[in-house]
């Protein structure tokens, strides 16, 4: 992603150049919650160029309810307070660009509304060409004003989990021998991912002429434990953090014991919902501390202190099987 947006500037900056350059779109892929869109938000913050984060789920073929595709640039235009010239050199990330995979791997007979359609009305939108777009976004119609927009010089970013690939990846490098006592060897790595080809989003449900409009295929590696500990506690945003300013706004101090943290990110982990799984724990863990202590017969409670004892208790309804086993 960062070769993409840095070779992005260079092309806006070689305009006067004899070489005409062409953008390279990115396809992210990555399990949920390892940081696609935290990645993008992030470079929308450092950048100068217009930047915005558009979902594909709402996206619809043209004639039903929904959006138009051409309503992910309205969002564009007003991040670029409408200034064309600005919009037109800008990046946009496309999220869950996953969700509008195709039903079946053939061609569909009747039309997918929500699918291969989609990826057809993206197509020239992606590659490069004049889009009408709507200032106010929505649905267009024949009596509405529009707004041209070279998307020549947009670069796209779509990211998605596409939940079930590894699965695809899986069947593709494995070795199968022949014969009666056929043996099957599989590839023993921590993230299948590392092996994605072009063909295995193809397989997946993307269109052929879709993915060729993608040329850089990148991966994110799912979280490991030493990383969910890091997201849980040190950012300036972390999620102990916000819960600590919950329970100030309380006037309550929250102390928590350090193996209360190692415990969530075990659960986290064998969640396998990344960075989001923190929090689906955390609001577990506190959720009886901040409906009681409010309460007027708790009004004199200064300090919550948490130790694992406590937090077992709360999380027991929890399965983790690396616990059970170890027990």
């Amino acid at each position: 992603m960062s070769v993409a947006v840095y070779n992005h500037y260079k092309r806006i900056a070689a305009y006067n150049s004899n070489v005409e350059l062409d953008k390279s779109n990115v396809l992210l892929v990555g399990e949920t919650g390892t940081g696609k869109t935290l990645l993008a938000s992030t470079i929308a913050k450092m950048l100068n160029v217009p930047f915005c984060i558009v979902d594909a789920t709402s996206m619809t073929e043209a004639g039903y309810v929904g959006e138009d595709v051409e309503g992910l640039l309205t969002r564009l235009l007003q991040v670029a307070d409408y200034d064309i010239k600005r919009a037109e050199s800008g990046i946009v990330f496309v999220d869950e660009i996953d969700k509008i995979a195709r039903k079946s791997d053939n061609p569909s007979i009747t039309r997918d509304v929500s699918g291969e359609g989609v990826q057809q009305a993206l197509l020239k939108l992606i590659e490069g060409s004049i889009v009408n777009v709507p200032p106010q976004g929505g649905r267009k119609h024949p009596d509405q004003k529009y707004i041209q927009v070279n998307t020549k010089n947009i670069l796209f970013i779509c990211g998605g989990a596409f939940s079930g690939i590894d699965s695809i990846i899986k069947s593709r490098v494995s070795v199968r021998s022949l014969g009666f006592n056929r043996k099957e060897t599989v590839v023993s790595q921590p993230n299948l991912l590392e092996n994605i080809l072009p063909q295995d989003i193809k397989k997946f449900g993307l269109i052929p002429e879709f993915v060729g409009r993608l040329p850089v295929l990148t991966y994110l590696n799912p979280l490991d434990k030493p990383m969910l500990l890091e997201i849980l506690t040190e950012p300036e945003n972390s999620i102990i953090k916000q819960y600590i300013e919950l329970f100030k706004l309380d006037n309550i101090q929250l102390v928590i014991n350090k193996n209360v943290f190692d415990l969530i990110v075990n659960y986290a982990y064998e969640f396998k919902l990344g960075a989001r799984g923190l929090r689906a724990i955390c609001e577990k863990l506190f959720l009886d501390a901040l409906y009681d202590f409010p309460s007027e017969k708790n009004k004199k409670i200064k300090e919550f202190k948490v130790d694992l004892n406590y937090a077992k208790s709360k999380l027991a309804g929890f399965q983790l099987s690396t616990l059970q086993a170890a027990s």
